[in-house]
């Protein structure tokens, strides 16, 4: 066992449950896994979510929340070749419950989920970027299958999820229109390739899409709000068209309009893979990740960190997410 100062969940509650202690870490691991010590760790809606409800993993050990990750190689087991020790690496993996996530100033990983971070992409920009991104590629190229000059309706544009997806469909030649709730974040969204921004506090989506396509409906949706955003897509949709949703499934609407549309409905709950223990979707997901990183490192695709704050201000941090009202990614600084 190694000890490693972390992040520990007490409790079920507020942002106070979250307290600085030191762990023991699993290591040395398998001969196929591998010890990180961590620079950065990036923080999502979804940590709130375990320390306000519950994980969904039961462990013996300490609940230490984070599934992005971001350091160097400092061990590898006798199995890795794929990394070695000084190697810069970035990750998705633990924080459900059961294996310890990145609120740590080291993670055991194994060799395959891990992801070489090129030269010129720092930690904390790294640490941002895989959850996001697994989430985008997975949500309009695996179920949605967008493609060139398709048109492409992204809610809540300017958080982490919205901005990587936008990102993700200009790469694939998509007309991309994102709904936010400022002109600020209308500027935002332009800026990474939305052709429309949609300011929702003072414009009915469902009416401004209706009109940039000219009455056609989008061909894609991504849902990143809710089952009442999400409804209320349905009658923005064209026929045959594809809603991906990131938080559960509604009823359809007054007017049918998900049957009469003939919609297909995706959901995406990128965990499921480290829930079920889904090795092969764990691997693919890092080569998501894999695929995806050049891009962030030639500037095709951009991180933008909104906040970041120490390992021991953790629950500062998540009482800023909670806050709502941010553009971009929370990271948190673990070690320089």
């Amino acid at each position: 066992m190694t000890r490693a100062r972390a992040i520990v969940m007490t409790a079920v509650g507020g942002p106070e449950v979250l307290e600085q202690r030191d762990i023991e870490l699993a290591w040395p691991g398998s001969g196929h896994d591998v010890l990180v010590k961590l620079h950065a760790a990036g923080i999502n809606p979804a940590d709130t979510f375990f320390r306000a409800l519950g994980t969904y993993v039961e462990g013996p050990g300490p609940i230490v929340l984070g599934h992005d990750g971001a350091g160097v190689v400092e061990a590898v087991g006798d199995k890795v070749s794929s990394v070695k020790p000084g190697d810069r690496v970035c990750f998705c993996n633990g924080g459900i419950g059961g294996t310890p996530g990145t609120y740590c100033e080291a993670a055991v990983v194994p060799a395959s989920q891990l992801v070489h971070i090129p030269d010129d992409v720092d930690f904390r920009t790294a640490a941002a970027f895989p959850l996001v991104a697994i989430t985008a590629w997975e949500a309009l190229c695996e179920r949605a299958g967008l493609s060139r000059d398709e048109t492409a309706l992204i809610h809540g544009g300017a958080g982490g999820t919205g901005q990587m997806a936008i990102q993700i469909a200009r790469l694939q030649g998509a007309r991309i229109a994102a709904t936010v709730s400022s002109d600020a974040k209308a500027e935002l969204v332009t800026d990474l390739g939305a052709e429309r921004a949609i300011v929702y506090t003072r414009e009915d989506f469902a009416e401004a899409v209706t009109e940039w396509t000219q009455a056609g409906g989008v061909d894609v949706a991504l849902d990143n709000v809710g089952p009442e955003v999400m409804q209320k897509t349905f009658a923005a949709m064209a026929p045959y068209g594809r809603i991906v949703t990131l938080m559960g499934t509604p009823d359809d609407d007054t007017d049918l309009n998900a049957y009469n549309r003939n919609l297909t409905i995706h959901n995406v709950m990128m965990l499921t893979p480290m829930w079920f223990g889904l090795e092969g979707h764990l691997k693919r997901q890092a080569g998501i990740v894999r695929q995806l990183i050049p891009h962030l490192a030639g500037g095709e695709i951009k991180t933008s960190i909104a906040a970041c704050y120490p390992l021991a201000k953790a629950a500062d941090a998540h009482r800023h997410l909670e806050a709502g009202s941010m553009s971009g990614k929370i990271v948190l600084d673990i070690a320089d």
